[in-house]
């Protein structure tokens, strides 16, 4: 059930990301800076091309690199997965069910980044109306999506305990 819902999540975020990272790649200028002074002055920056590229390769990483061993334990495709995700367990749904939604957190967080750059090189006032503490929120969500995991964790080691 619960990996039911992070699967929609995680797809949910990720038809999110492309559609606002494709906004915002429309509205950035050709040279965009990453960096600035506190004056405001670019200290670096790279072309729109560079950002594109990069950014898509790192959304396609990441996701492959969570999205990968989450179906290797659903399919039970390894045998030592077998032994600690047995079929039924609901340590074996709440875990995939986290790595689905902790995948769905890290685009989130990659569209904030997005934002982040276009805030930077806001030219026309658009982004701007961005508060401050959206930055904020990446951190945080990480925070609690690995509080959760510790709490999923810790539920199995009592189980293991009273074994």
């Amino acid at each position: 059930m619960y990996s039911r819902l992070a699967k929609a999540f995680y797809f949910l975020t990720t038809v999110f990301f492309i559609i606002v990272f494709l906004y915002i790649y429309a509205l950035l200028p050709q040279k965009l800076s990453y960096e600035v002074k506190i004056d405001e002055v670019p200290t670096h920056q790279i072309s729109k091309d560079a950002f594109f590229f990069i950014s898509l390769a790192l959304f396609v990483v990441l996701n492959f690199l969570i999205i990968v061993p989450v179906k290797m334990i659903e399919n039970q495709s390894v045998s030592r997965f077998r032994k600690v995700f047995r079929i039924g367990d609901p340590f074996r749904d709440h875990m995939i069910a986290w790595i689905y939604s902790f995948s769905g957190i890290i685009n989130i967080n990659l569209v904030i980044m997005a934002f982040f750059i276009l805030r930077i090189n806001n030219l026309s006032g658009i982004g701007s109306g961005l508060s401050g503490f959206v930055f904020y929120l990446a951190p945080f969500l990480f925070l609690i999506w690995i509080i959760f995991l510790f709490i999923i964790l810790g539920k199995k080691i009592k189980k293991i305990q009273s074994v």
